[in-house]
């Protein structure tokens, strides 16, 4: 088992802004991708959080992700633009088409955003999160090209990635509700988190290199390659099969059908629907009914062992208070292998150390 840091928000956020630097990026990029990273760390999604780290340095070397690029705009008709993220770090490029896109629907009630090309988005709910914050229901399906992870229903290798979905839903006076997963099992990010701290990962989410199940992750980090399985079997299936011709074909002009595993990058599609939802009349209504179902379904009586009901996004907020008053848990493996990406960037892993307090 590996052993955890527990890290302050402040000295973890000073850590990483000195490691995104190593990548020659601006400030204003430095914070967007360092703080990206945390707040996913912060809502409990350590699977996109510093952990991508790695992975990006490699990507960056081999020059598939190409820092102070900026989302360029393919087609503009209005309610309808197509983008491309010319491979830049996703937490700017995607910043950039949801401002578009919200701009876009704030002016004529909806606004459908297409954008390819972007290096790994991160966490999906954080634009989810954006439109809503704006007062816009959004919609995003993301494709992944990448090695293979997941394999179709009843296939026995893996095929796509883990091709996630979102939805997110303003509440008047509420906290927006956000659903945010990958339609495989568990994220891909989840199993290099398991393999790093020595555990295993539950039964009926991954199958070895030879079709077989199995619990250990080491499948889906290190070869030979096992596969992630779908959610609900034929059912998270379709859905990342409809994130492939959408996010995919659709909006990023691309899929994924390559076997080649050699390439560190990872390259989303996504393709998002915001609306507004005072473009379609009475906004009074929508928010009494919204919040009366919300509140009728969370009455429901908890089962044993659970404390309460809770909709989506409402493990997310709680998560994110707890660690931004105590710290945020790196796994030892993890944050070695950050360090070695410091290095691999220029960056003097000692005080990266040093920020974070581990000296």
């Amino acid at each position: 088992m590996s052993s955890t840091h527990i890290i302050p928000l402040d000295r973890l956020t000073t850590a990483m802004h000195r490691v995104v630097r190593g990548f020659g990026s601006h400030e204003s990029e430095v914070r967007a991708v360092a703080g990206n990273l945390i707040e996913a760390n912060l809502t409990g999604h350590d699977s996109h959080g510093i952990g991508m780290l790695p992975r990006y340095t490699e990507a960056f070397l081999e020059g598939g992700l190409v820092p102070n690029t900026h989302v360029r705009t393919v087609l503009d008709a209005g309610a309808l633009l197509r983008l491309d993220g010319q491979a830049g770090f996703g937490q700017v490029v995607g910043q950039e088409a949801m401002s578009m896109g919200i701009e876009r629907a704030s002016q004529h009630g909806s606004c459908i955003v297409a954008l390819g090309n972007a290096h790994h988005i991160g966490r999906i709910g954080a634009w989810a999160e954006q439109a809503a914050q704006a007062g816009l229901i959004s919609i995003h399906l993301v494709n992944v090209v990448a090695r293979n992870v997941v394999a179709p229903f009843g296939g026995g290798d893996a095929r796509f990635g883990t091709n996630p979905v979102c939805i997110g839903v303003p509440l008047a006076g509420q906290p927006p509700v956000i659903l945010d997963f990958a339609t495989s099992m568990i994220a891909q990010g989840k199993t290099r988190v398991a393999h790093n701290k020595g555990e295993p990962v539950a039964p009926g989410c991954l199958i070895d290199d030879q079709g077989r199940d199995t619990q250990d992750p080491r499948y889906s980090v290190v070869p030979p390659w096992g596969a992630l399985l779908t959610f609900g079997a034929h059912k998270g299936y379709g859905l990342a099969v409809m994130c492939e011709l959408l996010g995919g074909a659709l909006a990023g002009g691309h899929t994924q059908r390559n076997a080649d595993a050699s390439k560190r990058r990872v390259l989303n599609g996504m393709f998002s629907v915001l609306l507004d939802p005072a473009a379609l009349g009475d906004t009074g209504a929508f928010e009494q009914e919204a919040q009366a179902f919300i509140d009728w379904v969370k009455a429901s009586p908890p089962r044993d062992g659970v404390e309460s009901v809770l909709v989506a996004g409402e493990p997310e907020r709680a998560s994110r208070a707890r660690r931004t008053m105590e710290g945020i848990p790196v796994d030892g493996t993890t944050w070695q292998e950050i360090l070695d990406a410091a290095a691999k960037l220029g960056v003097d892993p000692g005080a990266v150390n040093a920020d974070a307090g581990l000296v």
